[in-house]
């Protein structure tokens, strides 16, 4: 058995989608004797990934940096020479059209993973239409799909909206093994060369428009001492603002977990996250985690594991951090760790995906055995 990932966001750099493919990737090297390899126009090597293969693909401006296939005949080609018997296809563009290209001449199931709110990225970028079209063309695309997982409820609820029948909610998941409290270390502010009564926040990811980081930085300005912001990844220039140390993308999951440990409380003020899986990481770390109530990560978050403020608004993510410092954050942070333990880690969600696979795998062979007692009868 051969299951092949193919996607344009999966990248060295990290993010939501490489962890989530990597995470599996390992899982099933050491569960299951079934092959797996991930296909990207951004593989460069192997990086302990058991399997990474490169399709032709080019640099795009506007999409954080990715590169893009440079068509699906030539992603087709080289999908087709792994002889999968199941593709998964992590975003809307090329991959998903190899991957039902590949349904079409193999015969294998095609499932679709929706990793980004297309529609609300082209809107806030292009208006409404743009936003409109967005979603009509991905009504038409899915439905090709054999399943279409989404990692939020919330995104299973647009996709419904959308027109697309039968989405299921499959979250992602973390490492609790790697990203834990006990990562902590106390030097994290001698390092920074601050202050030991430092009020220490952290945000971590890419440094992209739509992570809102220009309400945070405002946010830093109201505030004032003593607090200080840790931003770890890259991405966009940021503007110089007081009290803020920025330190580059950690792809070694273990450096980055010591850092989201070693802070008080992480804060991410975006609000059209699909999932937010940055903020699961912290919480297994021990985090109470400040949040709005946009986009997906006010699935994940709740009175007991930190505070969720209106999104798009500065003086509200002030006043929400100042609120979490006065409340008992060691509680928070106790319970945070503990779900994200109970629900989220990947000895938990991979199973749960596989069993999806199966799922799928046991319709099309009925399907196939059905098709071809027909053709016997006639």
């Amino acid at each position: 058995m051969h299951f092949v990932d193919i996607t344009m966001f999966y990248a060295a750099e990290g993010g939501g989608v490489s962890t989530y493919l990597n995470a599996k990737a390992h899982w099933l090297a050491s569960h299951s004797k079934v092959r797996h390899t991930i296909a990207s126009p951004n593989v460069h090597s192997c990086d302990g990934v058991p399997a990474l293969r490169a399709v032709p693909g080019f640099s795009f401006p506007g999409i954080n940096g990715y590169r893009m296939p440079r068509s699906v005949g030539g992603c087709a080609r080289v999908l087709r020479r792994l002889q999968p018997q199941l593709v998964e296809a992590g975003d809307a563009g090329h991959a998903a059209w190899t991957a039902l290209r590949l349904k079409r001449q193999l015969g294998i199931p095609a499932i679709a993973f929706y990793h980004s709110d297309l529609p609300r990225l082209l809107a806030d970028r292009f208006g409404q239409h743009a936003g409109h079209g967005a979603g009509a063309y991905l009504a038409r695309l899915y439905r090709q799909f054999d399943l279409v997982l989404a990692p939020s409820r919330l995104m299973v609820q647009q996709l419904a909206r959308l027109g697309v029948p039968g989405v299921l909610h499959q979250p992602l998941g973390i490492d609790a093994g790697v990203f834990c409290p006990a990562r902590r270390v106390e030097s994290l502010r001698f390092q920074l060369q601050l202050p030991p009564e430092t009020r220490l926040l952290v945000y971590a990811g890419r440094f992209t428009p739509e992570k809102k980081l220009g309400l945070l930085l405002d946010a830093m300005r109201m505030l004032g001492r003593p607090y200080h912001l840790l931003l770890v990844g890259g991405g966009c220039a940021l503007p110089e603002a007081p009290r803020v140390s920025i330190l580059p993308f950690r792809r070694d999951q273990r450096q980055l977990a010591r850092l989201l440990a070693s802070c008080d409380l992480l804060v991410h003020p975006g609000d059209c996250e699909t999932f937010g899986l940055i903020v699961l990481e912290a919480m297994a770390c021990g985090l109470p985690v400040l949040g709005t109530r946009g986009g997906a990560v006010a699935e994940l978050v709740d009175d007991g594991t930190g505070r969720l403020v209106e999104p798009n608004s500065a003086p509200a993510l002030a006043a929400g951090i100042d609120a979490l410092y006065r409340s008992d954050r060691a509680r928070l942070g106790e319970a945070a760790a503990q779900k994200a333990r109970a629900h989220y880690d990947w000895s938990a969600i991979m199973p749960q995906l596989m069993g999806r696979y199966a799922s799928v795998l046991a319709s099309s062979q009925r399907a196939e055995l059905e098709a071809s007692t027909v053709c016997v009868t006639d």
